[in-house]
């Protein structure tokens, strides 16, 4: 007998049968072109799509109205989807997740900056151009994950074991990730950066596991394995970062817009978490998320219900909102971006490359106008996960739309003041 649980919701189908559409679409043309066959698919292909990420990394070109559309488009059916799979397979839908992808987020957006300062060879280099360094990224989620999967779901590995099998398996892929692009980067810059940082950031990241131990506990296996990954592949570019900052002229490095651009919305994060800590902690002594409700409920019946555990909700779920980092993470992550743009394009002689931001800014004469669109989004994001009530089985969808939002902002923002601290 099937699992009602597990079952697929239509939208999730048909956000998947559209990504099967869009992959058959992109493999036809790309398999004509090497048939050498002239046809329109194929010319739209590179027209709007590849020629824009090859001559993105030479700063030569980057986006159009056309696969800015197509990104969101893509982008929106690939949560809808992904929140069908990870329900599927039994992946945690706590707040722990969206933790445990968030040195993703980091590592896509310093492998970004790396890229910038054109320390990546010919060979890797298109590989951390947008949208191509998200499929990179998703790949490293998805081959971390799979490995915490794995062990997760073997039952000849005692659960005491499991952590020390992740923790392995973490120093493997964090090896070959150092391996892979360290060998990139002293391709690309034949000598004339010293790498002995990037050399000392890599070992750190590859010994990871065991330096951050016990204090992983709180994660799951698949958790565990994801961020210790996304986390130790940070350090190395990072490391790289630092390479490249310390052969440069300090003249050439501009710190003060991390201030700003970071320290800002930290401080917000803290703020709101601080706030809403409580609630949250109240409704988690009642076994409830806010937001989300109890298994086997819909959004009708939680409405026409009348309870105690209803009141309970309805009385801590606002507060509780501001204190999820599923909620303060991609608030943040908009105002950010905001700030880093305003910064750039107004004191550092940045150009917007993103269509719809240009017209944004166009609109308002300035980039402090994209600035207060940013933040008027981050307050309806903060207003839609207070009102909002995802049905139990839809908690992955939750997550999933607060990654997505933290990511469109967040990502792009970081990636703007990193450099514009290298000056790259």
């Amino acid at each position: 007998m099937s699992n009602l649980l597990e079952e697929m919701e239509d939208y999730e189908r048909w956000s998947i049968n559209l990504l099967y559409v869009v992959g058959g679409l992109l493999f036809l043309g790309l398999a004509l072109d090497q048939m050498n066959f002239d046809n329109g698919l194929t010319n739209a292909i590179y027209k709007y799509y590849l020629d824009p990420i090859s001559g993105e990394s030479t700063g030569d070109s980057g986006y159009n109205f056309v696969n800015t559309v197509t990104y969101a488009v893509v982008l929106g059916m690939f949560v809808l989807a992904l929140s069908g799979w990870l329900r599927r397979i039994g992946v945690d839908g706590s707040d722990n997740t969206i933790i445990a992808l968030f040195p993703f987020v980091l590592w896509a957006v310093t492998g970004e900056v790396v890229e910038d300062a054109q320390m990546f060879d010919s060979l890797l280099s298109p590989f951390f151009v947008s949208p191509g360094v998200h499929f990179q990224t998703a790949g490293w989620v998805i081959l971390s994950g799979a490995f915490g999967y794995s062990i997760s779901n073997n039952s000849s590995i005692s659960e005491s074991d499991k952590s020390a099998k992740v923790d392995s398996l973490a120093n493997v892929l964090i090896m070959a990730q150092f391996m892979l692009y360290s060998y990139s980067i002293s391709n690309a810059t034949q000598g004339s950066i010293g790498l002995e940082t990037l050399a000392l950031f890599g070992i750190i990241g590859i010994f990871l596991p065991q330096i951050l131990g016990n204090s992983l506990d709180n994660f799951t296996t698949i958790q565990r394995s994801v961020y210790l990954n996304g986390f130790g592949g940070t350090m190395i570019f990072l490391g790289a970062i630092c390479s490249y900052s310390l052969s440069v002229d300090e003249s050439q490095l501009t710190l003060w817009p991390l201030i700003f651009v970071i320290g800002m919305p930290a401080i917000l994060c803290w703020q709101m978490y601080n706030f809403g800590k409580e609630s949250v902690e109240i409704l988690n002594s009642h076994g409830m998320i806010s937001g989300v409700l109890p298994p086997g409920m819909t959004e009708d019946d939680y409405l026409e219900s009348q309870s105690s555990e209803k009141d309970l909700m309805e009385k801590y779920r606002t507060r509780a909102a501001f204190a999820s980092p599923v909620v303060f993470l991609a608030v943040a992550g908009q105002i950010l971006d905001g700030i880093a743009t305003a910064i750039g394009l107004e004191y550092l002689g940045y150009t917007e490359k993103h269509v719809l931001s240009d017209k944004v800014i166009q609109l308002f004469g300035n980039a402090f106008g994209f600035t207060f669109i940013k933040i008027i989004l981050a307050g309806f994001i903060l207003y839609f996960f207070t009102i909002a009530n995802f049905e139990h089985r839809q908690r992955h969808l939750r997550l999933l739309i607060g990654l997505a939002m933290m990511v469109v902002g967040m990502a792009p923002g970081l990636r703007d003041v990193g450099r514009a601290v290298l000056g790259v």
